[in-house]
């Protein structure tokens, strides 16, 4: 199994199986839309510019359980997103991260990389996982890790070098 094997839907309401990721280098995020660190954007959409052509997305999840600060539909969000931070990757239609609720995608990253002292809730909006081309989690970062702070861990899988895991959340 791995985290290409999931399906979700965009941010318009179409399934889409993750597997068409398969042979990329995901960054995966829990996002929001009026949070503290939504300004991540800016850095994540300079990424995937950067990285695309190498075989790297971002692929970004909206989530409404912290703080209620996602409250806006699909099309709100996508129109908030590409007016402000101009996106290009890929957005999903809001989803849950904890709870009974969680996207199985989640309950997958979750395990497969747990955050520190082995807690798999996810703590806040802008959690990242880094997953390489076969769809193995690599490494969980925590919502304050920066996108910059993580363009070396993606530039050594691109180069198909393994990154050693490492708990930061």
């Amino acid at each position: 199994m791995s985290a290409y094997d999931f399906e979700a839907s965009t941010i318009t309401g179409r399934g889409l199986p993750l597997r068409e990721f398969l042979g990329q280098v995901s960054l995966i995020v829990n996002t929001a839309s009026a949070c503290g660190f939504t300004d991540q954007y800016h850095d994540l959409e300079a990424m995937y510019r950067d990285f695309r052509a190498s075989g790297f997305t971002v692929l970004g999840f909206p989530c409404n359980q912290f703080g209620a600060q996602e409250p806006g539909d699909g099309d709100q969000i996508a129109t908030f997103c590409q007016r402000k931070f101009g996106l290009s990757f890929p957005l999903f239609d809001k989803i849950h991260v904890n709870g009974k609720q969680t996207h199985p995608l989640f309950q997958y990253l979750k395990t497969h990389a747990p955050g520190i002292l082995g807690t798999k809730a996810i703590k806040w909006n802008f959690t990242k996982f880094l997953v390489d081309q076969d769809g193995h989690v690599v490494r969980r970062y925590a919502p304050t890790t920066r996108p910059e702070d993580i363009r070396s861990d993606i530039q050594q899988l691109l180069n198909k070098n393994r990154i050693s895991p490492q708990l930061s959340n």
